[in-house]
């Protein structure tokens, strides 16, 4: 296996780290429990520098080279924090919290970090510095903005940064990516329609904010249509629709909500003062007045193209085959805070692949154990190829 051997070893020890993550999960920034447990290991292992509370819950440790951490300094992130949902696989280590779940395999990229740390710690086998990052507050929270808020690449010198995340579906030894925009912004907005209520047996005399709401919903699938290029990226989805509590009453208002998923910044800008218009304009037709709030979610998840083709070279090694590594996978909708780095540093972002599984945040879903060897595996390959020791 290309994998490499001491992880084999420490397989085991991984393993058991990620079924306590599972077994505890946390949310946001939540991760008191996880955070002090990250912190505990690194001491035991060696890691040379562990700092906790780094935007509010995020752990940071540094090991040092064999020349002392001199030179060039490359950053490695793990995201802690698990979701907000009831857990469903009958594992025996289950969520012991009730609501809270591991359902993306945070859990995983947790343990996989820290067994990197491990090996790093014991061999030192490379030069420069290696910052390891364990962020809170992936999902939603942007656990990565509030730790480089705290300092994260002022207080700690950092090169470039690279992560990654397991993907169900695409078999264990196998990973996937892409230069340039590889997941999408994630915008939010929150419409509220304000009409006149009334008798829903005298509709003419309301004005109706269900109807009007109706409208808004199909005119802005017309954006994507109609207002940007075909080959243009862009998702934009009524994700919730709130109005009324009887069948016989026309309410005075109704609340609507979705997001926006782009790849390109100018289709991101056009799409956000495209979606005001067309609120606007539905409800002026109609009478209806109209409250609107927008907000700017992660931005898109960008590849640097260097580092993504470094990336890729390690991790055909890992897999044995160039044939394993998708070099151009097409990009996802999904978003990934991991973005907010790729603004301020050169890097790359990878997809790790977790079998034949549940998918993620799917209440069955659970990270699958034999990724460890090869997750580890291309962290330390990345490291010692990026900084050979002299």
């Amino acid at each position: 296996m290309p994998t490499i051997n001491r992880l084999a070893e420490m397989h085991d020890e991984i393993t058991a780290w990620r079924r306590d993550f599972h077994e505890h999960p946390e949310v946001l920034y939540e991760t008191h429990r996880t955070s002090a447990k990250v912190a505990e290991i690194l001491k035991e292992i060696g890691v040379d520098e562990v700092t906790t509370g780094v935007g509010r819950t995020g752990v940071v440790g540094v090991i040092k080279g064999r020349n002392g951490g001199a030179g060039k300094s490359i950053a490695l992130r793990a995201d802690m924090d698990a979701l907000p949902m009831a857990e469903e696989t009958g594992k025996e280590y289950a969520s012991k919290n009730e609501g809270a779940m591991h359902a993306c395999g945070h859990d995983g990229h947790t343990a996989m970090l820290l067994g990197t740390a491990k090996y790093l710690a014991e061999t030192r086998n490379f030069d420069g510095t290696v910052i390891l990052v364990f962020q809170p507050a992936e999902e939603g929270g942007a656990g990565a903005k509030a730790m480089m808020d705290d300092g994260l690449f002022t207080r700690w010198n950092v090169d470039e940064i690279y992560g990654l995340h397991n993907q169900p579906g695409t078999p264990i030894d196998h990973f996937a990516t892409r230069s340039g925009p590889l997941m999408a912004s994630t915008d939010e907005f929150t419409i509220t329609v304000k009409g006149v209520g009334g008798h829903a047996a005298y509709p003419h005399n309301t004005i109706d904010p269900v109807v009007v709401g109706s409208q808004i919903v199909s005119a802005l699938q017309s954006i994507a249509s109609r207002n940007v290029g075909p080959l243009q990226s862009i998702v934009i989805s009524v994700t919730f629709f709130q109005a009324g509590t009887a069948y016989n009453i026309i309410p005075d208002t109704a609340k609507l909500g979705g997001t926006i998923r782009t790849l390109d910044q100018d289709v991101r800008k056009q799409a956000a003062q495209r979606v005001k218009q067309v609120v606007e304009g539905v409800c002026a037709a109609n009478g209806a007045g109209v409250d609107f709030d927008f907000a700017d979610g992660y931005p898109s998840t960008s590849n640097h193209p260097d580092q993504t083709k470094f990336a890729t070279q390690i991790a055909a090694e890992i897999a044995g085959s160039s044939d394993k590594v998708d070099e151009n996978i097409d990009p996802t909708m999904g978003g990934e805070d991991f973005a907010y780095y790729l603004e301020e540093k050169p890097g790359a972002f990878i997809f790790l692949g977790n079998g034949e599984s549940a998918g993620l945040h799917h209440p069955k879903y659970d990270f699958n154990d034999e990724a460890i060897p090869y997750g580890c595996s291309y962290f330390i390959k990345l490291v010692e190829t990026a900084m050979p020791a002299t």
